[in-house]
């Protein structure tokens, strides 16, 4: 295994510590010297995962809200630490950490975002506020490369970026996709013999998985049979049982809930034909790849998240035009009428591209080049 440079102090300050992403995290206490600051809650709620299971973790910070903006107490004082690199969010909307970087800039001490970035959808005020935040970086570690290009256009200089993309429990995934073979998982339920679509992910509106039932309704209305599985809590009551019983399609649709058992929604992943995710796609792509699902969403990268990067189309998956459920449909029948060995060639596709990229060992090393790099 490659061995990481520890020389270098880092302090990383962020705004809360999500569940998904401990397994960085862990990964960068083990191999860095490493300080951890985290937030103790942000406006709307998160899971988080125990800080105390990483040795470098130190104190939680508490954030204060004045609307959308947030002061992070206790924070200015760490500039002054025994640090030499500091990571942070890359929010603008994070007021002390603008303190903080200009109180960085006066001690020459560098500084890392680990941000979205630009979305493309950024108004004239809002690319202005963008351009000053994050040009007080020294580096920036961005989650796509969509994302560095429409920097690079604003001006950026494209040798302080670097794509950091994203990762889900890399370890924990590939023992499970090492076990993974076809099942009767939705033989057993559906009693058919029928395409799967599936999503995983919290059920809520904005997400506009109504059009996942609707174009079910409408392949049975040509006589054609598709199932639907959905993974996760409805937290906005969408009742999606109530519209699949209205359409007629509650015998072809699975409201599993939620899960959190890797291994069954490894099985499901794997076994389904194509994940479907119509409002945009994050995490979800990253997940359905990980088991080798092929993922659909629409097409209007300014309103996606990072992860649609990962979606290779004709390969690990597609894009249909934004809210146009005619595409969307076209879309599905190409990926559920693929033979036994297409389908098996995309999951060697699927699991290509989260090893080539999308697992916590590329962002070791992208971290590794952030650190090391002198610039």
């Amino acid at each position: 295994m490659k061995q990481y440079k520890k020389n270098k102090r880092l302090c990383f300050i962020f705004n809360i510590g999500p569940h998904y992403r401990f397994p960085i995290f862990k990964a960068i206490d083990d191999r860095f010297m490493s300080s951890f600051y985290f937030g103790d809650h942000m406006r709307l709620p998160i899971k988080t995962f125990d800080y105390n299971a990483l040795k470098g973790y130190v104190t939680t910070l508490n954030n204060r809200f004045i609307r959308n903006f947030y002061w992070q107490s206790k924070s200015l004082r760490l500039v002054f630490g025994n640090y030499d690199m500091y990571f942070m969010d890359g929010e603008p909307y994070s007021l002390s950490s603008w303190l903080i970087l200009l109180l960085c800039r006066i001690l020459g001490k560098q500084t890392v975002a680990w941000t979205h970035g630009w979305y493309g959808r950024e108004g004239f005020v809002k690319r202005l506020i963008k351009r000053l935040y994050y040009s007080l970086y020294t580096k920036l570690m961005v989650y796509n490369e969509y994302s560095i290009k429409l920097m690079e256009r604003e001006g950026f200089n494209p040798d302080k970026m670097y794509c950091i993309a994203n990762s889900l429990d890399t370890d924990k995934d590939l023992k499970i996709r090492s076990e993974l073979s076809p099942s009767n998982i939705y033989r057993d339920h559906f009693k058919n013999d029928c395409p799967t679509i599936i999503y995983c992910g919290r059920i809520q509106k904005w997400k506009k998985l109504d059009l996942v039932l609707r174009c079910i309704a409408q392949f049975k209305s040509e006589g054609v049979i598709v199932n639907a599985v959905f993974l996760g809590k409805d937290v906005e009551n969408v009742a999606l049982d109530k519209l699949a019983e209205r359409l007629g399609i509650a015998d072809q649709t699975w409201l599993y809930g939620p899960c959190y058992d890797e291994r069954i929604i490894g099985e499901m992943f794997f076994n389904a034909d194509v994940c479907l995710s119509p409002g945009n796609v994050g995490l979800t792509a990253i997940h359905a790849l990980s088991f080798g699902c092929p993922v659909l969403t629409h097409d209007d990268f300014k309103y996606q998240n990072p992860e649609f990067e990962a979606i290779i189309p004709g390969e690990t998956g597609d894009f249909f035009k934004k809210d146009n459920m005619a595409d969307m449909k076209a879309k599905i029948e190409l990926w559920i009428n693929k033979d036994e060995e297409s389908r098996n060639k995309t999951r060697i596709n699927a699991f290509n591209e989260i090893d080539r990229k999308w697992n916590i060992y590329y962002q070791l090393g992208v971290i590794d080049k952030v650190v090391n790099d002198e610039q």
